[in-house]
């Protein structure tokens, strides 16, 4: 039977366009070990954990006629050195290069006659260092069957792996003709009817009726009424998204936020919303915005939650947990960043019920480096949600707080990269990691061309915060 796309994976091929093209992706720099670490072990290690990921093997093959959703099939050509590229920064790269390079390798849509997934190797950078630069395409990456790949390459130890070093067989299955994916399609339709309706649907229409479902398991339904009745203010970070983009990455201390949180007695995620507010705030009146004390922006926030069968959170492939997208208001009009810090306390216990959301802690048993996985599941939750609802997409996820490594290479840094809606100029992804909370702010290269300066601006909300007391 054919291996076919759910609704929600083909959806994200149906949506994507050139100019929003729906993968993931994340700007890794590792400190490269005396001994070395170069593309060829790069290769040998990816290679080595291909065995447990077999959809990066698989392309998506379309049903004639769009008689069923698309299937998975192995890619009889596989070639890694076409997934794993490397590259280059004139010495002494700088993070100002490498984000310029990122920015310019996420505005590219992956190719769909390939598996839908890309590693770039960055060298050049100043003090030895390389980075990887992924990309994922949100239809693979389900948090069950499939995970980021960045999750299966990143070690507690260092690692040393050479080519053809216990590689798990694999061979490609010869993938359906046209007349067995029509057969294979005619079989469902007679077992469920009703699907042939459904497939029948247009892109827009999919993602309509995937958003209305979404809608109602949001933050209650009074919530979601709200947000309906009175829709977000508009502004600059809704604009009509071009094909370039812009790319800006800051490394704070996870101590300051811990600072914070033993004076004020509130969630390191809500310290975090209140920074990012503040920076919003400040670019905003950059920009020349006035802002009354009532403005806000509204953030389309995924947060992990509890299933309502689920005792508690599970390690094994994220398996019968949700991400549920939520939607708070932050208010950058508000001057004080105490009060902004408080209202936006407020507002997130109001989302969700304190026995079903997931603490950080709990996150961290998944194996891996999850927060990868788990931008991926928050990008999911938000696609399907119009932009006439929400202005800028936030995810978080907190990461280990012990060094990790690929091979030998030590795992120094790390920024989410979140794909932008259409409409949406800004898509901030945060996770934490050994010491630092790192966002990730990818932004429309039209809309968004200062967005250096709102990053700046986020280290200088975080001491604003640091030094205010009750």
């Amino acid at each position: 039977m054919a291996d076919r796309l759910s609704a929600l994976d083909a959806s994200f091929l149906y949506v994507e366009t050139p100019t929003t093209p729906m993968h993931v992706g994340s700007v890794a720099i590792f400190e490269r070990p005396r001994s070395g670490f170069g593309y060829r072990q790069l290769l040998a290690l990816i290679e080595h954990r291909l065995g447990y990921l077999p959809r990066y093997r698989q392309r998506v093959l379309q049903v004639p006629g769009h008689l069923a959703r698309p299937v998975w099939v192995d890619d009889v050509d596989f070639d890694l050195n076409y997934h794993v590229r490397r590259s280059a920064l004139p010495e002494p790269g700088d993070a100002r290069q490498l984000f310029e390079l990122v920015a310019r390798l996420m505005a590219r849509p992956l190719d769909r006659e390939r598996p839908l997934w890309e590693t770039y190797f960055v060298e050049g950078l100043a003090a030895g260092r390389v980075a990887l630069v992924t990309k994922a395409h949100q239809s693979m990456i389900d948090g069950i069957g499939t995970v980021d790949l960045g999750q299966l390459i990143l070690d507690d130890t260092p690692t040393r792996r050479e080519a053809g070093d216990d590689i798990i067989s694999w061979t490609a299955r010869r993938p359906p003709n046209r007349t067995q994916l029509v057969l294979d399609a005619v079989e469902e339709a007679v077992r469920r009817p009703g699907e042939v309706v459904d497939n029948a649907r247009s892109a827009v229409r999919d993602l309509a009726n995937a958003a209305e479902k979404t809608l109602t398991a949001v933050g209650g339904a009074a919530t979601v009424l709200r947000s309906v009745l009175r829709p977000p203010p508009s502004g600059p970070l809704n604009a009509h998204v071009s094909g370039g983009r812009v790319f800006a990455g800051v490394r704070t201390d996870l101590d300051d936020y811990r600072a914070v949180r033993a004076r004020h007695g509130c969630a390191v995620n809500d310290i975090i919303f209140a920074v990012l507010t503040g920076a919003l705030r400040q670019w905003l009146a950059s920009r020349g915005d006035l802002l009354g004390s009532e403005a806000t922006v509204r953030a389309l926030v995924p947060l992990a939650v509890l299933d309502p069968d689920t005792a508690e959170f599970s390690p094994a492939g994220l398996v019968n947990n949700r991400v549920e997208p939520c939607l708070i208001d932050l208010p950058v009009g508000e001057p004080s960043p105490v009060l902004r810090l408080q209202h936006i306390a407020h507002a997130m216990a109001e989302q969700l019920d304190s026995e079903r959301s997931v603490a950080a802690r709990a996150m961290l048993k998944v194996g891996g480096f999850a927060p990868a996985t788990m931008q991926a599941l928050a990008a999911r939750a938000a696609s399907p949600f119009s932009g006439r609802l929400f202005n800028v997409l936030v995810t978080n996820s907190p990461g280990p707080q012990q060094p990790l490594f690929a091979g030998p290479a030590r795992l120094s840094e790390i920024y989410p990269v979140v794909p932008l809606a259409r409409d949406q100029a800004l898509a901030v992804g945060v996770t934490s990691y050994h010491g630092s909370v790192y966002f990730g702010l990818n932004g429309d290269r039209k809309a968004l061309s200062d967005v250096d300066v709102l990053a700046g601006m986020i280290s200088e909300s975080l001491e604003e915060l640091k030094g205010t007391d009750w």
